[in-house]
């Protein structure tokens, strides 16, 4: 019998003004509150709420991870790339 592999984690991307956000970040704590947010999301990736309206494009989700006080804005593209949009403590 072949060996079962675990799903494949989706590639993270970060959008323009997201990638700014990030460049702010210098506390370790919020480093780690969004790592730990990257990697649910990365294994999971339609695992955030629906946000209502634009139903043209890619779905915008977000995920909210109350242990670490961290909200993800993020949709995922027909590659499964997960593009995220925003980054915002709780």
């Amino acid at each position: 019998m072949a060996p079962q592999h675990s799903r494949r984690r989706a590639r993270i991307a970060f959008s323009h003004s997201a990638a700014k956000q990030l460049e702010n970040i210098t506390n370790e704590a919020e480093i780690h509150a969004l790592d730990r947010a990257l990697v649910v999301i990365s294994v999971h990736p339609d695992i955030g709420d629906p946000i209502p309206g634009d139903t043209t494009g890619p779905q915008l989700r977000q995920y909210a991870d109350e242990l670490e006080a961290v909200r993800v804005l993020y949709f995922v593209t027909a590659l499964r790339t997960v593009v995220v949009v925003a980054y915002i403590e709780v």
